[in-house]
């Protein structure tokens, strides 16, 4: 028999029948009894079973996931930074995941909330939500995702931070940069990758990352084999794009166009802003990425949607949308 409890502005669930246990959270009674009698009818039916004999953590859960389904995707690497992090500051881990409770998950998402912004809440929220889903539709070791019922932070407007001409000279001019000369130091190649982002909209790790073997100047693209989104894709290069690649040394035995580190690059992107930004406090702010906002504006000048959206890397204009900025005063002047 189903027990139902109201808890503040919202009604709880809970069916205990023939060893399965399961909870829900919803607005209305009447959508908790409808969820609980589908769910009983469904164990009567023999089409619930129990998941008690799985002994497995969460941590299990985690470990399973980097070593299945992470791997394909593009974001692979930062997939294992935070399960990390998990691992090491979530006190649940330990926990049967088939025990987690919403409320677990949601002491965290507040405990979180004190030490870093809501869209890093967020960021972590999705990847513990993928981390149980595998969980219940691949593996069968639980039959609900806990975080389906916990509320998420509401995530800040999108950045509009754009990136001026002047703006770019001051900072490559600080990067030691020049107009001509060979490129030597891991500062005029930070200078040059930012050039290029604000030419093509490409990532920072994308560039950093681009090898000789796939840089085709002469059909004037860069081949990314795969994308933060876990796609290949082929950036069509501007001249300036062009110059500005064919600027990088050859380096003996390196395959590389950026013989560097992204560390290297956000390290230096820090430290000359910082150096800027005492004589001219409006760089302060000045994110390496902001590079993608001003590309994606000004391309969307020479490209169609589709065109630009498959430029930069987006599935959906949706996404697309929160890199284009171009203000009224722009588009006002584009209408004589």
């Amino acid at each position: 028999m189903a027990s139902y409890r109201k808890r503040g502005g919202t009604w709880r669930a809970e069916v205990a029948k023939a060893g399965i246990r399961e909870s829900r959270t919803f607005d209305t009674k009447a959508e908790a009894v409808t969820w609980a009698t589908q769910l009983e009818a469904e164990i009567d039916a023999g089409r619930r079973r129990s998941y008690s004999k799985v002994q497995k953590t969460l941590a299990d859960a985690m470990d399973e996931y980097l070593e299945k389904v992470s791997p394909s995707m593009g974001k692979h690497d930062w997939n294992v930074t935070r399960i990390a992090f998990f691992k090491e500051n979530m006190d649940f881990v330990g926990v049967l995941v088939r025990n987690v409770k919403p409320e677990q998950v949601a002491e965290w998402r507040d405990a979180r909330l004190k030490v870093v912004k809501n869209s890093t809440v967020n960021r972590d929220m999705n990847l513990l939500s993928a981390v149980f889903e595998a969980a219940r539709n691949e593996w069968k070791w639980i039959h609900t995702n806990p975080v389906h019922e916990v509320k998420r932070p509401k995530d800040p407007p999108p950045r509009r931070r754009r990136v001026s001409d002047d703006e770019a000279k001051v900072m490559t001019a600080g990067l030691g940069l020049t107009d001509d000369g060979e490129i030597r130091t891991t500062q005029q190649y930070t200078a040059i990758a930012f050039l290029i982002a604000l030419e093509t909209g490409m990532r920072q790790g994308e560039i950093v990352a681009t090898t000789r073997a796939n840089l085709h100047l002469a059909h004037r693209y860069v081949h990314i084999p795969k994308s933060k989104n876990g796609d290949a894709r082929d950036v069509p290069l501007s001249g300036r794009a062009m110059e500005l690649f064919e600027r990088l040394p050859h380096v003996k035995d390196e395959s590389r166009c950026f013989p560097i580190s992204q560390a290297s690059v956000d390290a230096l992107w820090r430290k000359v802003r910082a150096k800027v930004a005492k004589e001219k406090p409006e760089f302060a702010d000045l994110n390496f990425h902001d590079s993608r906002h001003e590309a994606t504006t000004r391309l969307s000048r020479k490209l169609n949607v589709l065109a630009l959206a498959k430029m930069i890397g987006h599935r959906d204009i949706q996404s697309l949308m929160i890199y284009y900025d171009e203000t009224a005063a722009e588009l006002a002047a584009r209408l004589d």
